[in-house]
């Protein structure tokens, strides 16, 4: 690994990271934060004080890509204040546009898209004096290395006793309407070890809530033997260790009072992880578990492998489980051939399962998943009319969000 180039790009440098997105994402800023910091360079709340800027970008919707779109192209007049000054683009987006991001905006000097965060040092370092494939992809295994910032600093304006740790990349999920999985690849799990000790790592830096990470996060396992894997017998077998066990593990760390975890999906909410919450002390009764739509003919086109009546069993289990549950979702209106009977069961499952939070999206077509390919029959009119009647059904307007 080369040392900073101090000749070329200076004394003193600073960073600053632009995240925008998920938690996924956040934690991935932390671990580019580090890296940037083991080369010498200081964070600095204000990119006008900054000499590389790094913008990790999202692209779950459309609205979201264009805001980073928008941000780099203000960049230019950013980057001509100061030279040498570097704009590095990583995450979802850089992921999904690539080359074509260079292309158009020739002022960025390095595109790492969100498979290839792994491979961010070696990346960085193409820009500081090594002659890397700027678009290489990494093949890296997620389990293959401890690459977290594990133990340094977290990044200004952040809660240093907030922890956040990923267990697992990508998602073996086909959501209709997702443009995750291309971007962030099929499911990677680290090593349990490794979680742990980095873990007890930033527990001993005094990190006092702790939220673990995944696209699906509760779809996470580790292998112990030899048996094949099936996802319905999950837990079941004695050489599998499952994110209930990971809970488990991590209930015994000292120093950790509130263990939170982001994003786990409804068909892996097995009867025993809600056994593990519901004998924790430390797991949070905030829990966020995203239901799209409460019509099973919607589900089905989303591809969301479970039923609104499962949802709902979940809901009881789950409020057993936890007296003072906070079930937090998310909702999409105006899916694809969404009827008005679909609509009035999304309105039926809100008024059945009191929601502390509920984040409520406009359905918009994303390139590159299937439903883009759907026959968008809903007018945008009843989107809005749709949307408006749920923010009222749920009374969380100033929480709920759309996306055009």
């Amino acid at each position: 690994m080369v040392s900073l180039n101090k000749v070329k790009l200076g004394l003193n440098m600073k960073f600053f990271i632009q995240t925008f997105g998920c938690q996924m994402n956040e934690a991935d800023s932390q671990e580019m934060a580090g890296h940037l910091q083991a080369r010498g360079l200081s964070a600095t709340a204000s990119p006008e004080d900054a000499d590389v800027l790094v913008l990790n970008t999202c692209t779950v919707r459309q609205h979201a890509e264009q805001r980073a779109l928008s941000y780099i192209g203000r960049l230019r007049a950013w980057k001509e204040k100061k030279n040498p000054r570097k704009i590095i683009v990583a995450g979802c987006a850089a992921e999904r546009l690539k080359k074509n991001l260079r292309h158009r905006f020739n002022h960025i000097d390095l595109v790492a898209g969100a498979k290839s965060i792994e491979e961010f040092p070696r990346l960085l370092d193409s820009i500081l004096g090594k002659d890397y494939n700027w678009f290489e992809e990494s093949e890296i295994s997620f389990g293959a290395g401890d690459l977290r910032n594990v133990g340094k600093p977290l990044l200004l304006g952040q809660e240093e006793t907030t922890a956040f740790v990923t267990i697992m990349r990508g998602c073996n999920y086909s959501c209709s309407y997702c443009i995750v999985p291309s971007v962030r690849g099929r499911e990677i799990y680290r090593d349990k070890s490794i979680i742990l000790k980095e873990i007890e790592d930033k527990a001993a830096a005094g990190a006092k809530e702790l939220m673990l990470l995944g696209q699906t996060v509760n779809s996470y396992w580790h292998k112990l033997g030899t048996a094949p894997y099936s996802p319905e017998k999950l837990g079941a077998v004695p050489n599998f260790y499952d994110f209930s066990d990971l809970l488990t593990d991590v209930e015994k760390i000292k120093g950790i009072s509130s263990i939170k975890f982001m994003s786990p999906h409804p068909h892996y909410m097995s009867d025993k992880l809600i056994a593990t919450i519901a004998a924790s002390k430390k797991i949070s009764s905030q829990i966020h578990l995203p239901v799209q739509s409460g019509s099973n003919p919607v589900l089905k086109r989303m591809k969301r492998n479970y039923t609104r009546e499962e949802y709902i069993e979940l809901h009881k289990k789950l409020s057993a489980a936890k007296k003072d549950l906070q079930l937090s979702t998310d909702f999409i209106v105006g899916f694809p051939n969404e009827t008005d009977e679909d609509f009035n069961l999304t309105l039926d499952l809100a008024e059945r399962v009191p929601f502390s939070l509920a984040y409520c999206f406009k359905y918009s077509p994303r390139p590159g998943t299937e439903s883009h390919a759907f026959n968008d029959t809903v007018p945008q009119a009843v989107k809005e009319d749709r949307l408006a009647q749920l923010l009222k059904k749920l009374e969380t307007k100033k929480e709920c969000s759309a996306s055009s």
